[in-house]
C-alpha cells in the first residue's frame, strides 16, 4: 500500500483540496463533541456507480441474487462529467463502483481517463470476467485497481462467483501486467482481493503462491459480510480469525459493536448510476432520498436537510438505522495484505 499512497499524494495534492478535507474532518470531530451535525466543506472522496448492473450472480450480493429494488441502467458520460465538474477541485479521489460491474458501461474508460486527467486518484473493484482492452485500462490514467479473485480451482471459485470464469480473471489480470511494462507504467497497481469463505479458506497459502506468479502488487484477504442465519453454516469460515461476527447459535453480530457515528456519512459521498445521491453504499435500494445531481450540485445535495438529519440520528442512536446494523463502520474487513 506504500506504493499506493505515494501515487494518491503525488498526483491528487492540492492545497484547496487539503484544505476542504481539514474543514470536511473538522465538522465531523465538532459533530462528535457537541452531539449535534454539522458539515462544512464537500466530500473528499466520491464514490461513482457506473452501472448496478453485473454479468455474475454471487449470492450474497444484491445485485447478483437479484433483490436489488432500484431500476438497472448505466451512468451516462454527461452525467459523470457533471460530478467531476463539480467536485474536481475539493475532492481527492473516485472510487467507481458500487452495486455491478463498472467494466460492463461501454464509456468507463472514458470517464477514469476525465477523472485522472483532472488529477483525481481513481479507484476501481472488478469481477475480472470482461474481455479487456489492457493498454486501454493502462492509459486511462486508472490508478489503482482491486481484482475480486476468491480461489485458485475453478470449481472452488465458482461456488460464489457464479457464472465466473477463473482462467478469464487470470488472463485479464496478466494481460494489465504486460501492457504495464510495454507502456513503461506502473499503474493501475493491482491488489487481488479474497473474500475468506468457508469454502476456499484451505486455498490460502496457494493464492499467497499464485499471486507472486502474477505480478499483482498487493494480496488482500477480507471478510465475508453475511445477511442470514442460513449464511453462517454456509459461507462463514471455521477459523474465528477469518470472521466480522460473534456467532451465538443462529445469531450474529459485528464484533466491533456499533457506535454512535460514521466518518463516511461525513467523508464519501455517494452517487449512483441514475445521478441519485445515497447517503452511504450500504444504502443499496436509495431508501434515503438526498437528491440527484443532474438537479443540484453533490456539494450542495452533501449538506441538505435530509442528509443531515440522517447524520443527527447516527450521533443519536445509529442502531436505529437498519442498514447500520450490519455496516463495515468501525469494522476491520481486511484480515491481512502481502505486498507481493
Amino acid at each position: 500500500m506504500l506504493n499506493e499512497n505515494i501515487r494518491f499524494i503525488r498526483k491528487s495534492f492540492r492545497l484547496r483540496r487539503l484544505l476542504n478535507a481539514v474543514l470536511v474532518y473538522l465538522s465531523y470531530y465538532v459533530s462528535l463533541v457537541t452531539r449535534k451535525a454539522v458539515f462544512w466543506g464537500s466530500p473528499p472522496v466520491v464514490m461513482i456507480e457506473p452501472t448496478n448492473i453485473c454479468n455474475l450472480k454471487c449470492p450474497l450480493c444484491p445485485t447478483g441474487n437479484g433483490t436489488l429494488k432500484r431500476k438497472k441502467g448505466y451512468m451516462s458520460l454527461e452525467v459523470f462529467q457533471k460530478i467531476i465538474n463539480d467536485i474536481e477541485k475539493t475532492a481527492f479521489m473516485v472510487v467507481l463502483w458500487n452495486q455491478g460491474e463498472p467494466y460492463l458501461n461501454k464509456d468507463f474508460s472514458k470517464m477514469v481517463k476525465y477523472a485522472s486527467d483532472r488529477g483525481l486518484f481513481t479507484l476501481v473493484s472488478t469481477n475480472g470476467n470482461i474481455d479487456y482492452n489492457a493498454e486501454e485500462v493502462v492509459k486511462s490514467g486508472l490508478d489503482s485497481m482491486i481484482v475480486s479473485l476468491d480461489g485458485t480451482e475453478q470449481e472452488t471459485y465458482n461456488k460464489y462467483r457464479i457464472n465466473g470464469k477463473l482462467d478469464k480473471v487470470l488472463d485479464g489480470v496478466h494481460q494489465i501486467v504486460e501492457a504495464r511494462k510495454k507502456l513503461n507504467r506502473k499503474n493501475p497497481l493491482l491488489r487481488w482481493q479474497f473474500l475468506v469463505m468457508k469454502h476456499n479458506e484451505h486455498e490460502i497459502e496457494k493464492i499467497k503462491q499464485l499471486s507472486k506468479e502474477l505480478g499483482v502488487d498487493n494480496l488482500e484477504l477480507k471478510s465475508v459480510q453475511i445477511y442470514s442465519k442460513e449464511d453462517i453454516d454456509k459461507y462463514l469460515p471455521e477459523n474465528p480469525k477469518y470472521r466480522r461476527y460473534k456467532v451465538t447459535g443462529d445469531n450474529f453480530e459485528l464484533k466491533y459493536g456499533i457506535k454512535n457515528r460514521c466518518r463516511r456519512i461525513w467523508t464519501n459521498a455517494v452517487v449512483n448510476c441514475d445521478g441519485e445521491v445515497a447517503i452511504c453504499c450500504f444504502d443499496k435500494d436509495g431508501e434515503f432520498k438526498v437528491g440527484n445531481v443532474m438537479e443540484n450540485s453533490l456539494s450542495q445535495l452533501w449538506k441538505n436537510k435530509n442528509i443531515m438529519k440522517i447524520r443527527n440520528q447516527i450521533l443519536k442512536d445509529r442502531k436505529q438505522i437498519a442498514i447500520c446494523r450490519n455496516c463495515l463502520e468501525g469494522v476491520k474487513i481486511k484480515i491481512e495484505e502481502t505486498k507481493i
